[in-house]
């Protein structure tokens, strides 16, 4: 486990506002994992993401905003409790203190259970919100690994605590519990196979599946493994980089994206792609969200 001292702010101390009220994005790193299925390591997740983003530059290359002047403050990293549910009241509880100052919330993860306490919070601050799910797996078991609050079931604890609509999207792994919770639900998963890398209208269909209001949950292995290898399930058939980019510029122009999480870094030692590219991904949030 890193130690909380060794953290730094996102984009480097530059970056960081004297003050949290006076930040207009503020980042919740969750260190937090529990039950992995598979690979380990995402409990490290947020300090090597915020590591690799003092190496980004501040200019967006497509929009030609310097992101690191939107006000970015990064707060004390978080280190939940071993009890997967108590660990979600305490994320909840995080998140809680500033949506309520409505300001962008983007947590970072942490394996996928980081998403369950911020997507609550979200859906009491704002009613009528809907969760964009980018991921490889349904994550609608009902129990896993000996919680209902692992990974693998943070969607279907959403759904029923929240109620919210939720697109799924790059989805190329699941259950049949999980099939047959989809037939029930009547939910509608952007499954990888039919989302045709040479034709975006996939991205229209999402949005219209989606409600005014809208919570991003980015698990990096709903990307391919030739773009995001560190993380603990790489699924093969993921989204390119580009097409998760069109897809977030899409929504932040199409609807209020007021908070988001980017989940389940898992570094590899000696090279830095997988935390360079999810901080990259942190950014075009930013510019394309607020």
């Amino acid at each position: 486990m890193i130690k909380p001292e060794n953290f730094i702010p996102f984009g480097g101390n530059e970056i960081q506002p004297t003050d949290a009220e006076r930040a207009r994005i503020v980042i919740l790193p969750l260190c937090y994992e529990h039950a992995p299925s598979y690979g380990t390591g995402s409990e490290d997740g947020p300090y090597h993401l915020l590591m690799a983003s003092e190496q980004l530059e501040a200019m967006d290359e497509e929009t030609l905003i310097n992101w690191g002047t939107l006000g970015i403050h990064t707060l004390p990293p978080l280190f939940p409790s071993g009890d997967p549910e108590t660990a979600v009241m305490q994320m909840k509880r995080a998140a809680e203190k500033v949506l309520r100052e409505k300001k962008f919330l983007l947590s970072l993860g942490g394996d996928h259970a980081i998403s369950i306490g911020p997507v609550m919070a979200a859906a009491e601050t704002y009613p009528g919100i809907g969760i964009l799910q980018i991921d490889a797996h349904l994550d609608l078991r009902d129990e896993w690994n000996g919680s209902r609050y692992n990974h693998a079931c943070i969607m279907r604890r959403i759904i029923e605590k929240t109620g919210a609509p939720v697109a799924q999207v790059g989805i190329r792994s699941f259950s049949p519990e999980e099939v047959e919770y989809v037939q029930q639900q009547k939910l509608r998963p952007f499954y990888a196979h039919d989302i045709d890398p040479r034709d975006d209208t996939w991205i229209g269909e999402v949005l219209c599946a989606l409600p005014d209001t809208v919570y991003i949950t980015v698990d990096l292995d709903g990307l391919d493994p030739s773009v995001i290898p560190g993380t603990g399930t790489p699924e093969p058939g993921g989204l390119t980089y580009r097409q998760l980019i069109r897809l977030i510029r899409a929504v932040g122009r199409e609807k209020n994206v007021v908070a988001a999480d980017i989940n389940e870094l898992a570094k590899i030692p000696g090279t830095q792609v997988s935390e360079f590219t999810a901080a990259k991904i942190a950014t075009k949030l930013f510019v394309y969200c607020l």
